[in-house]
């Protein structure tokens, strides 16, 4: 495709100024399985559609944008979308299709750079520095990129361009849908500071509600406030963490990674389960389980995918990429946990849950990092001293008492 057949996206953003400081790319599918989806129901372009098991029980995988703007929102039970748009087209999923087209996506960006590093089956981070003189500027690329996943895969994307992948990911997502936004290097404070807290990376909501009760309500806040106040505030790590992204400095790079290394477990309930503690003692047993495991193979992972499948057999996957690797299962636990709470399912009946750590490095090679309100020592010791007493008594010679009793057992 010629550079004068692409064109300029429907949600791009100028901000103005030069973009040769951007190699870093974030492409971000908009309303991936809805827009695969639509790929065989053309006729159902710009309507309220719904992706998902037909069932009363069955629960929204995914919906286009239409029938978000009515309150649709993915793992919504099926029966709560229906009254909200009683006129919304419901369509079954098609795993295997999603699966094709997110392959012929990541090809799509291979063939850009080699620098690529997909979080998901539908976003992907860019280092464009080596195609620039092939391919133009970064703004030149995310163009050729959008035009060509549109052109030969029939969906859109939204494209963050900016000189840190931080900045790149929070572009991308105020573009959206189909949409290009360049932060430019003389332009990241004017794009950060009036953001809320909310949007730093590894900010969860119990970190925002305790710097809302602090007075730091926006970025500008954090940024404002002397680096010996928030390490005071929040602990040496996170204070310095904070500060270092409310001024759009992030020194981490475009890591290639294999797409089929994790380590991941599952358990298949013997009765369907609607109780949330269930559940969570469950990936409590798993998120063990996988670290474990990671640790005697000698990896740290940086993201973490939770599955969840239905009662209906429908499937669908969260993942949360951490800001630096572990192999601690406390860890593990609390992010696929807090995905757990924020699908909200209720008393939705589960059939199995599963828990995979992605994007694994030899742990050799990754620096030991500290999670935000973490102590220096704790979980990490802890956990390698269970390793040592489980590879002399059994596994089940130590275990978090949550696990034990019957109430665990189910």
């Amino acid at each position: 495709m010629s550079r004068s057949q692409i064109r300029r996206p429907r949600g791009s953003i100028d901000l103005g100024g030069d973009d040769s400081a951007c190699p870093i790319l974030h492409a971000d599918m908009d309303a991936f399985y809805a827009s695969v989806s639509l790929l065989e129901h053309p006729e159902l372009r710009g309507k309220p559609v719904i992706i998902g098991a037909t069932g009363s029980r069955g629960v929204v995988l995914s919906a286009t944008y239409e029938a978000r703007a009515l309150g649709i929102h993915s793992a919504m039970p099926m029966g709560r979308a229906r009254r909200l748009a009683p006129h919304a087209v419901v369509i079954a999923p098609s795993f295997q299709r999603y699966g094709r087209v997110s392959a012929g996506v990541m090809e799509i960006f291979r063939s850009i750079t080699p620098a690529v590093e997909p979080l998901s089956q539908d976003e992907a981070f860019l280092d464009v520095s080596g195609a620039r003189r092939r391919l133009g500027s970064p703004t030149d690329i995310a163009e050729l990129i959008r035009a060509r996943v549109e052109d030969e895969q029939g969906v859109t994307c939204s494209v963050g361009v900016a000189s840190t992948k931080f900045v790149a990911k929070l572009a991308s997502s105020r573009c959206k849908p189909d949409g290009l936004l360049v932060v430019p290097a003389d332009r990241i404070i004017d794009f950060l500071h009036p953001m809320p807290v909310g949007a730093l990376w590894g900010v969860g909501e119990r970190t925002e509600e305790r710097l809302t009760r602090l007075g730091l309500r926006t970025v500008a806040d954090i940024a404002s406030t002397p680096l010996p106040t928030l390490q005071r505030m929040l602990g040496s790590a996170a204070g310095r963490h904070l500060h270092e992204l409310s001024w759009g400095r992030d020194k981490r790079s475009v890591v290639p990674q294999e797409r089929d290394r994790s380590i991941g477990a599952e358990q298949t309930f013997a009765h369907d389960v609607d109780d949330p503690e269930v559940v969570r003692a469950s990936l409590l047993a798993l998120s063990q389980k996988v670290a474990a495991r990671m640790r005697k193979a000698g990896y740290v992972g940086r993201t973490v995918q939770l599955k969840v499948r239905f009662a209906d057999f429908t499937t669908i996957t969260r993942s949360r990429t951490l800001r630096d690797p572990t192999d601690v299962g406390q860890q593990i636990y609390d992010t696929s946990g807090a995905m757990f709470d924020h699908l909200g399912l209720q008393r939705a009946r589960l059939r199995l849950v599963g828990v995979r750590v992605e994007h694994l490095v030899d742990e050799a090679s990754a620096a030991e990092q500290m999670l935000l309100d973490a102590p220096e020592h704790g979980w990490r010791d802890a956990e390698r001293a269970v390793d040592r007493i489980s590879d002399r008594y059994g596994r089940q010679a130590v275990r978090p008492a949550r696990l034990i009793g019957p109430r665990a057992d189910e």
